[in-house]
């Protein structure tokens, strides 16, 4: 069960559920969700009338994409910039171990005043949010997403939101620079 607070990036987030199951559909990939572990304290019906988060997730979505494990997490900025308070520390240790194992790992990121998304590499913002620890930058701005995003992602082969031409691009740059 998933528990939402508020509206924030529930318009990115309805995108990316359905281009997963249009991914899964076409068997391109199976990406999912992950739900948010709550302990539910009453109940009246079907509806959680009291709760609390037991611990914190890991990542937004989980799947396999060509043989490899795919995890990322969905951001929503309504600035010019993405706020790195926005990350969570827990996000990026699991992003890290999970690319250390070989996982494919990024950021979906929406600037919803510009009506663009991007697909940023993991390694982009563990920089940022490394270079924040240390005193530099509390936010990677928006012109960044340009130059170092690894694309604008857009709808594309009947796909609402396709970033997994942008995900071939990451395995691309990797196997080269590997």
């Amino acid at each position: 069960m998933t528990v939402y607070t508020g509206k924030r990036g529930m318009e990115l987030e309805n995108l990316i559920n359905y281009t997963n199951q249009v991914y899964k559909n076409k068997g391109t990939a199976l990406i999912d969700k992950v739900p948010t572990p709550v302990k539910v304290l009453r109940k009246r019906g079907n509806r959680i009338t009291e709760g609390f988060y037991e611990n914190k997730s890991t990542v937004d979505y989980q799947g396999v994409y060509k043989g490899q494990a795919i995890c990322f997490e969905a951001k929503s900025t309504t600035a010019l910039r993405l706020p790195l308070k926005n990350i969570h520390k827990h996000q990026i240790d699991y992003l890290h171990e999970a690319q250390k194992l070989g996982a494919i790992c990024f950021f979906i990121v929406e600037f919803t005043a510009q009506r663009e998304v991007y697909l940023a590499p993991f390694d982009f913002i563990h920089l940022a949010v490394i270079n924040a620890d240390k005193g530099g930058r509390k936010s990677i701005p928006y012109d960044d997403f340009n130059y170092y995003a690894a694309g604008m992602l857009q709808s594309q082969n009947g796909v609402p939101l396709d970033y997994l031409s942008a995900v071939d691009k990451l395995i691309d740059s990797n196997k080269n620079a590997g």
